[in-house]
């Protein structure tokens, strides 16, 4: 008797399912192109040597700091700088009238002034000396004073003569000279505009400071020798 015919398979399969894998089973995975983390060479030799040099530029700056106040600190042992000092010794004003009409100021100052260097290792060339004479900030005249040099410990005595009239609007201070003009004391600043020079064993470095004068100056001829104007001393600004 002859086995039956069998039915035509079509390559699929009906056995029993297949388990899903376990936690211990591995799945190998491709790595992609694009995928995972990569270490390029010339970018970390890049940022090493951007490093090296931000490192070596730090260095050389914080050196040059040291070195700098280290300079510093033994030229002020060496030679303990002084600023100069100016003083205001006597002020004669014999005119002073402000005119109410084309407020044209008539004045005639002079003044005698002494300037001291006290230093014992700095030499100071005045290379340029201009006084200027204000009234409640006002400059109503302007003089060159003579250049010369001051040695060591030394002092020299300087005059000039403010002489003439010029425009001066007061505005709202006008009330101020009236009371000024009553009380026979005005109040004039001096201000001198230096350019100088220190002579520092070979260096001769360059400076331009400034005196500053506030004046009480009385009107009159005596001046100093009646007792009305006091010797003043003069600030220093750098």
């Amino acid at each position: 008797m002859s086995a039956p015919d069998q039915p035509h398979l079509n390559g699929a399969y009906y056995g029993p399912s297949i388990p899903p894998p376990t936690k211990k089973s591995k799945s190998y995975h491709r790595p992609g192109r694009g995928g995972g983390s990569s270490c390029n060479p010339f970018s970390w030799c890049c940022s090493c040597l951007c490093g090296c040099v931000f490192n070596l530029v730090f260095q050389i700056l914080i050196t040059i700091l040291v070195l700098l106040g280290i300079a510093v600190l033994v030229f002020w042992l060496i030679f303990r700088p002084n600023a100069p000092k100016f003083h205001v010794n006597d002020a004669v004003l014999t005119q002073f009238n402000l005119s109410p009409d084309n407020n044209t100021l008539y004045y005639n100052l002079a003044v005698n002034m002494t300037f001291r260097n006290p230093n014992r290792r700095i030499g100071i060339y005045y290379d340029k000396i201009q006084a200027n004479a204000e009234y409640h900030d006002r400059r109503f005249a302007t003089r060159d004073l003579e250049t010369f040099y001051l040695g060591h410990k030394k002092e020299k005595d300087v005059g000039t003569v403010f002489s003439g009239s010029q425009v001066v609007v007061l505005g709202d201070d006008r009330s101020r000279y009236d009371s000024e003009r009553s009380d026979g004391v005005y109040y004039i600043d001096l201000k001198l505009r230096l350019r100088i020079r220190l002579k520092v064993g070979w260096a001769k470095p360059k400076f331009k400071p400034r005196f500053e004068c506030d004046l009480r100056i009385p009107m009159g001829s005596g001046g100093r020798a009646q007792g009305g104007f006091q010797r003043t001393k003069c600030d220093v600004d750098w």
